[in-house]
């Protein structure tokens, strides 16, 4: 008997035992649905974090006053932040204390690495943007930086132009919009919002220029948002009780570690820390809060996976239990076939194939189930449709194992019948 045949037959044999192969279809494929369509929504979501936060690249970091804590289904995660070890240190310096507007300042000036450093200021967030006739929806954030913020956020110019320094020192209320309120006030042609005067939070300022959109996702709107120069949040909406952001951003990325441990050695002194003090401020790569949620969210394979296989254990066992009442069923047709001449491997394949088939039916309705689930979460946070390769080419295999061990004792004990005996069953 040709493998093809076994096939056939195996197939024909499933096909008259529907409700037994799909009970047992179906409980495959919930474990493998489980784990496809989280693993799925993770990916989602990492690629939703990825593109919200990582806006800098791979090599920048800037200077926080206090420590980024990320918390997400588990205790606190600090990130991949580099620290200096300290351990000689006897003094421990005030923490919590905001970058003022001097220190921020100090350090543009001493800082000497080859690298491009910004200063940013936050300003309010879920603000109105209008003109006379048309206004945004009251969630827009607006933002202080110099001539450098742009380069240094992943933001590039549609229309218009950037700060210049004069824009930058004297405070003047001008500002650039991203894409999305430019449509939303001026229409299509968004260039024509160019030197116009808008009220932001019924502040009024001269648009200089239009931000390319870079799009959205569900933790983040870069887009809404209205850029102006840090001295104008500074003397529009005030900096007290306020942080200064400083953003460096090195020429070579081979130089990152370099440059973090001057720009640390720089900022010490503006921070007027003696040498027995510990740093008050930290070191944020970029990436560091998608890495850290990122992180957070891969104990949630590690638990999926645990579930599947615990599934897949009793789907194997169940399989089992089915294969050999399929032999109990079928002893009088295997001795039919030894009578016949067939030979015991034949029988073997038979049983083996027709296991094997079952567990991959479950691992098929199982991936699409799990695909189609986990991009729910795909759809929801705007990213593209994610299949999981790896964890799919994984699952077939798995489910390809599971129905050869699950198939392994029925297979032999049909092979091992004696005709004799088997053609007298009742």
């Amino acid at each position: 008997m040709k493998t093809l045949d076994s096939l056939s037959l195996s197939y024909n044999t499933i096909k008259s035992n529907r409700l037994r192969t799909a009970i047992t279809v179906i409980i495959i494929a919930l474990g493998i649905m489980a784990l496809i369509a989280i693993i799925t929504a993770v990916e989602a979501v990492n690629q939703s974090l990825t593109k919200s936060f990582s806006t800098m690249g791979a090599n920048a970091f800037s200077l926080r006053y206090k420590e980024r804590t990320v918390r997400f289904g588990g205790g606190p995660n600090r990130g991949d932040t580099k620290k200096v070890n300290r351990n000689s240190l006897v003094k421990k310096s005030s923490e919590g204390k905001p970058i003022t507007f001097d220190e921020a300042r100090g350090f543009k000036e001493r800082y000497n690495f080859p690298a491009t450093v910004g200063i940013a200021l936050s300003g309010p967030s879920g603000v109105i943007v209008n003109t006379d006739s048309k206004k945004t929806s009251p969630d827009v954030r607006v933002t202080g930086g110099d001539e450098n913020y742009l380069t240094l956020n992943g933001y590039e110019l549609a229309f218009g132009r950037d700060f210049n320094e004069l824009d930058v020192e004297s405070g003047n209320s001008v500002c650039i919009i991203g894409t999305v309120i430019a449509q939303k006030l001026y229409g299509d042609n968004v260039e024509k919002a160019i030197d116009k005067i808008i009220n932001v939070a019924n502040i009024k300022y001269r648009v200089i220029g239009i931000l390319k959109d870079k799009g959205s996702s569900a933790f983040m709107n870069a887009d809404k948002v209205v850029i102006t120069t840090y001295n104008n949040i500074r003397r529009v909406y005030g900096s007290e009780g306020k942080s200064y952001n400083i953003a460096v951003m090195v020429n070579d990325l081979k130089m990152m570690d370099v440059a973090i441990g001057e720009a640390i050695g720089t900022f010490r002194p503006v921070r007027k820390l003696d040498i027995k003090e510990e740093d008050n401020f930290y070191v944020d790569k970029s990436d560091s809060i998608a890495q850290s949620l990122m992180k957070n969210l891969g104990f949630l394979k590690y638990a999926t996976l645990a579930i599947a296989l615990i599934t897949l254990i009793g789907a194997a066992i169940g399989l089992m239990n089915i294969m050999l009442v399929a032999v109990n069923e079928r002893t009088k047709e295997i001795g039919l076939i030894k009578s016949l001449g067939g030979k015991a491997g034949e029988i073997r394949a038979q049983f083996l194939w027709e296991s094997i088939l079952i567990s991959l039916m479950g691992a098929f309705v199982g991936i699409v189930a799990g695909i189609l689930f986990g991009n729910i979460v795909a759809v929801l946070l705007k990213t593209g449709f994610v299949i999981p390769w790896v964890w799919v080419i994984a699952g077939v295999l798995v489910c390809t194992l599971v129905g050869l061990i699950a198939g392994l004792y029925p297979a032999f004990k049909a092979a091992k019948l004696d005709p004799i005996v088997a053609l007298r069953y009742e």
